[in-house]
């Protein structure tokens, strides 16, 4: 499995390790750390060096009592460091956004591809999407950041979320997007409690039936916090195993925080499968 974006070829046979950058204030674990445009391009670096393949930026933050920003607001956050890293380093560069505006001008910066939490939902995502020929990520989200833990509720949690990518997929498909261009993320934490994220992460090997790249977003988050008693800030061996187990499933991109420590915990699943083989 392959994808594809300019001249860039992504050889999906190994699980690649998307480091996050985000440039906001509020994030919840990294929030004000790389707002500043230097101190986010030597973030980049290091990540490259601890064998990141992808780099993941965002301008918006996402969890529940993150302050919405407004177009030009994440325009001026996120398409300097782009510009900066197109310009610096050779890797494949995601930008993590829901807006078509954010989508077209990341785009014209030089992405390979966009991350979007609310699969291409939002007005004129779609068309955009389409339009550009990049690779887009489709996320699932039970409501909307600022309520979706607010008592999120499934009647079958795996089924629904599959059903949800089943039609999203259909509707991207009608819309002119190749099937080839889709990536699919459960939604870990969105719309989703402590049962529901680990009962789909049990059963992460169920989402193989879409034939498509799975991306996941584990690290540092609250299903691991809550589960060990602990904030995100205690979370990094919480977060490994968390991604030692999803790449077990064959998860192709896992999207994390601490870049070097989970490529050296992939490096030993590697292992395990060659030793398998």
């Amino acid at each position: 499995m392959k994808l594809y974006a300019r001249d860039a070829i992504l050889d999906l046979s190994y699980p690649h390790v998307m480091g996050v950058l985000n440039v906001t204030l509020d994030s919840f674990f990294d929030g004000g750390k790389y707002y500043n445009p230097d101190q986010a391009c030597a973030h980049v670096e290091e990540m490259i060096n601890s064998g990141a393949t992808i780099i993941d930026i965002g301008g918006q933050s996402t969890h529940p009592s993150a302050v919405s920003v407004s177009v030009d607001q994440e325009l001026t956050r996120v398409i300097p460091i782009i510009q900066s890293i197109v310009k610096c380093f050779d890797i494949w560069i995601s930008v993590d956004t829901s807006k078509p505006e954010v989508m077209r001008e990341a785009a014209r910066a030089g992405v390979h591809m966009i991350n979007d939490i609310y699969a291409l939902q939002l007005p004129g995502a779609l068309c955009t999407a389409e339009e550009l020929g990049l690779p887009i990520c489709l996320m699932h989200m039970q409501g909307q950041p600022y309520n979706m833990q607010n008592l999120p509720y499934y009647d079958d949690v795996l089924y629904d979320v599959k059903n949800f990518f089943t039609k999203r997929i259909s509707h991207c498909e009608e819309q002119g997007i190749k099937r080839s261009r889709l990536l699919l993320d459960p939604g870990f934490g969105f719309g989703k409690n402590i049962i529901h994220n680990y009962k789909l992460l049990a059963y992460l090997a169920d989402f193989h039936q879409f034939n498509l790249p799975l991306l996941v977003g584990l690290s540092r988050k609250s299903m691991i916090s809550q589960i060990l008693h602990t904030n995100a800030t205690q979370c990094l061996i919480g977060s490994l195993a968390c991604a030692v187990i999803a790449a077990i499933q064959g998860a192709h991109i896992l999207r994390v925080h601490d870049v070097r420590e989970t490529v050296e915990a992939l490096r030993i699943v590697s292992e395990v499968r060659s030793a398998r083989d």
